[in-house]
């Protein structure tokens, strides 16, 4: 194999397919990146047997051949390379990979092409797609949700499923860790309709949110039981997916919530933050004190002291006294990107709807805390 790339295209791909690879590998071609070279187009894959990211660049391929490196070394060298350069990679054996580029020249010890695993993709029947924008909606409010509590297994990642809303075919996307709930919806792309209810992995839903960043035009999600594609310009991610059942979070989302409480989000964040700083690590507990027109959010430390911040707010209904975590409500508090926020409360002890209130299309609960 013979080939030469521009330095800023091969970082970039490096850069893309790295990220997977895990620092710590009991399987050493894992820790390392497929190299293919044919035409005038090279590829770079890599995987950690969950998730695998292919992407393919154009190159002058002037010998066609393939190699395994080492993919974290590979991305060190070429990224301490200087701009603008021009980097060839070449092979005299299959446990070789040369790396020159001016007067730079590295050797590095590679793996058998043999070695390297192939993920079956399986039958991907159900196929639809999203722009990026769509898809960086999705994830971006959902995903502060995702639990990392490894033995709530089916909850470390977000729930991707077909439903109706007033009679609309929806694409919703679910996550939640016990504490609240994040669930975001828009109109079903043409080939979402009766799709299976998935898990998409949170390290396939991070890796897939770094690279939409870039990409331009559709985003075509693939996907069936076990396995899900995401392929957009020239990179391919494919992962398999959380076998296991999600839980039924409709019951999660209270209905007789009956206390309006309307404020400004930008204002309601930045007191929680102050009040905040006050409150113990350990619980992050406020408490927001509703009279009618005015919230007053406090915070009580035994070591720190105590804080206290009034707002003016629009609630008409009965004095309420309820706690959240302050990191919660915050995480919330993020996702609402107009002036207004809703929450939607019953008593002390209930669950809150947190909405936009010029965006019906996510809804968020939050359980409250003992205060």
């Amino acid at each position: 194999m013979k080939l030469t790339i521009e330095r800023a295209a091969l970082l970039k791909s490096l850069s893309h397919v790295q990220s997977v690879v895990e620092r710590r590998n009991t399987i050493p071609i894992l820790a390392n990146v497929l190299i293919r070279a044919a035409g005038q187009d090279v590829s770079f894959a890599a995987t950690d047997m969950e998730i695998e990211i292919n992407e393919t660049v154009p190159g002058q391929v002037s010998s066609p051949g393939a190699i395994t490196a080492p993919a974290h070394t590979f991305y060190e060298i070429v990224r301490k390379l200087p701009d603008g350069a021009q980097v060839e990679l070449s092979t005299s054996s299959a446990t070789q990979l040369t790396i020159a580029s001016g007067r730079s020249h590295f050797k590095l010890g590679c793996l058998p092409v043999e070695d390297f695993p192939k993920m079956p993709e399986g039958d991907l029947k159900h196929k639809f797609g999203l722009t990026a924008g769509d898809l960086r909606t999705l994830i971006d409010r959902t995903r502060f949700a995702i639990s990392t509590e490894e033995t709530r297994y089916y909850l470390n990642g977000i729930y991707l499923h077909a439903a109706k809303a007033k009679n609309i075919d929806v694409l919703r996307a679910v996550a939640t860790d016990g504490h609240r709930l994040a669930r975001v919806e828009m109109a079903a792309p043409e080939g979402a309709k009766g799709i299976p209810g998935i898990i998409v992995p949170r390290k396939t839903v991070n890796e897939v949110r770094k690279l939409i960043d870039e990409a331009a035009g559709v985003i075509e999600v693939a996907l069936s039981e076990s396995k899900v594609r995401f392929t957009f310009d020239s990179v391919v991610i494919t992962s398999k997916l959380i076998d296991g059942t999600f839980p039924d979070y409709e019951r999660v989302i209270p209905a007789g919530n009956d206390k309006i409480l309307d404020a400004n989000a930008k204002l309601f964040a930045a007191a929680v933050d102050r009040v905040a700083t006050i409150s113990s690590e350990k619980s992050r507990a406020v408490k927001l004190s509703l009279t009618p027109g005015h919230l007053v959010i406090s915070a009580n430390s035994p070591e720190a002291g105590s804080a206290t911040e009034e707002i003016e707010v629009s609630y008409d209904a009965a004095l309420l006294d309820i706690g959240f975590n302050a990191r919660y409500l915050l995480d919330i508090l993020q996702q609402v990107e107009s002036e207004g926020v809703r929450f939607t409360l019953a008593d002390t002890a209930a669950p809150a709807i947190v909405q936009d209130t010029s965006d019906s299309s996510a809804l968020y609960v939050l359980m409250p805390m003992r205060v």
